[in-house]
Parts: C-alpha cells; structure tokens; sequence
C-alpha cells in the first residue's frame, strides 16, 4: 500500500473519531441542557406548590378567624369598654337582656331571681362542639334546679362562628333565642329550644362538613320546645331585628377579661358560677363527670336536685367549692 492511501486512511480514521467526540460532545450538552431544563422546571414547581399551600393556609386561617357578617364585626384593636359603648348604642336593644348583655332566669320568669341561689352564667356559640357537650350533660339538671328556685341561669348568645356555616346560621340561630326570650314568657320554652339546637342529630357540623339549615327547620325545634307557632314563625322571618345587637354583645363577651381561659383568651363554652370562672378542664384532673362536678361545686348533694328548699351551700354570692379538694 502506497503512502498516500495509508495517508488517506489514516485521515478517514481521524475523521471518523472526531465526528464520534464530536457526536459524544453533542449528546453530552443535549443531557446538560435537558437536565438544567428540568432543574428550571422542578424549581417552578415547587414554587407553585409553596405559593399553593401558603394560599391554602391564608384560607384556612381566615375561615377560622372569628368573624361575623354584620357591619358591626370584630375589630381587635376595640377596646372592652368600646366594645361595651358600641352594645349600648344598637338602636334594637332586647329589654330581658341585662346589662351585661345575658338573659336571666329562674322559676320566677325572666329577668328576675331566686334568693339565695347562686347563679351560672352560660356563654355559648351554636356551632360549637363543646357547647353542645355541655348542654347535652349539663343542662337536664339545670332546668331541675331552676324550676326548683335552686339555680338562676344566666345565658349569653354568641356568634363568632358564623362564617363557619355557608347560610349565617349562627346569627338566624340566635337571633331566634333573641325573639323566644323577648316574646315567651316561659323561659323552659327557651331551654328546649336550646337543646332542639344542640341536640346530637340536629346541630350541623363547620365549614367543609356543614350543611345548610333553613329557617323552616329552626321554626320546627321551636314549636318542639313548646313555643307558639306564631312567635316562632316570627322568630325565624328572616327579618333578624336583633343581629346587631347579638353581634355587638359578641363583641363585647370576648374581650371580658374575667371570662378568659389559663391561655389568656375568650374560648367557648364559658361557664361562671356567682360570676367565678368555672374551669371545665378541672373535671378531667378530677376524674369526674360534669354533674356530680357541678353539683359539688355549688354545694348540693345529687338527691336534693329539684327538691324545693334544699338551697346549694354557696348560696348567691360563694364562690365554687373545687372540686379537686
């Protein structure tokens, strides 16, 4: 083989390395690019997926923000007097409220006492839980004790959770109880409808697990609590003529501070006996129930509930006996 075709092959053997690395190159920067393409990628990704969830959880932090739907809603820079000077000037003020912004009962009717009993103050909200807990437990032996002369009770309507229901059903709720006690003179009427509300297969659930309740099935546990078709057809019009006063009463209730927990906030149920904070959280310590709890907190035995003249020791103006001791 001549020189020059050695020389020839030699070049084309050269040639066809070069073109391979030159090949390998190329399929090496196609990988670089396509990896740093999919680098660009997972991070937009991510991004999104941060800004979702950050978006989510704004959401979920509003929805469990109390709030109301009336013009007069929460402002947590309000003072609690301002708060109280804001109740006072709702032009719909509800004339068995007291000043305090609560409905007092007992065996006497509304808005007066019985002497020498003491008094348990209830701040409740109609979707809440542990509401609902304690009305189930609790209230049976309330009622005994009122229509006893032995207890006074002293409601208060809240309706911090009504952007938790789809349809305002905190404020129609309670701005029924508002018309049952202005327009009932039987406050049992109103106890019943209270527990028609709460009761296990009636009260709904919140946000994602709510479902709506209209104003025709409220009216029905009305009339079930004994009160008369046309109040509680009235009571539940639509018309809602005490939402501003519920709501500033709302308002006002949670910036007690006398009513706040050990965490230094309102939370709801709030029980007080003779105005002293009731601490549910006391009835776990002691591994006992919320009746016998209650009963020796105010000093009465279980077999003298609902007897007449067997007054609880604490009287109208004791403070609640613990019930760790």
């Amino acid at each position: 083989m001549s020189d020059p075709k050695r020389q020839a092959k030699r070049a084309t053997r050269a040639e066809r390395r070069a073109a391979e690395e030159a090949a390998q190159q190329a399929r090496a920067e196609q990988a670089a690019k396509e990896r740093k393409q999919q680098t660009i990628i997972g991070c937009i990704v991510v991004a999104i997926i941060v800004v979702l969830v950050a978006i989510a959880g704004f959401a979920v932090y509003k929805a469990m923000r109390p709030s109301n739907t009336s013009s007069s809603s929460q402002q947590s820079n309000m003072t609690v007097d301002e708060a109280y000077s804001k109740l006072k000037k709702v032009s719909t003020q509800p004339a068995n409220a007291d000043d305090k912004a609560g409905f007092v009962i007992s065996n006497k009717g509304y808005g007066q006492k019985a002497e020498g009993a003491p008094t348990v103050s209830i701040y409740m909200e109609p979707l809440c839980p542990g509401c609902a807990s304690v009305n189930r437990q609790l209230d049976p032996t309330l009622v005994k004790l009122m229509n006893a002369g032995q207890l006074n009770i002293d409601l208060h309507f809240l309706n911090f959770q009504n952007n938790k229901s789809s349809d305002n059903y905190s404020n129609r709720v309670f701005n029924g109880a508002i018309y049952i006690a202005e327009h009932d003179d039987d406050p049992d009427h109103l106890m019943s409808y209270l527990s028609n509300i709460y009761a296990e297969d009636f009260q709904p659930g919140e946000l994602s697990n709510y479902e709506p309740v209209n104003n025709a099935k409220l009216e029905k546990q009305a009339v079930k609590a004994g009160v008369s078709e046309d109040v509680a057809a009235a009571a539940f019009s639509g018309k809602n003529e005490y939402l501003d006063w519920l709501t500033a009463s709302n308002n006002y209730t949670i910036l007690r501070p006398e009513l706040f927990n050990s965490s230094g906030a309102f939370s709801s149920p709030t029980l007080t006996i003779n105005g002293e904070y009731w601490d549910l959280k006391q009835l776990t310590l002691a591994d006992t129930n919320m009746v016998d709890g209650f009963l020796k907190s105010i000093g009465l035995d279980a077999d003298q509930v609902g007897v007449e003249g067997k007054m609880p020791s604490i009287g109208a103006s004791g403070k609640p006996i613990s019930v760790a001791s």
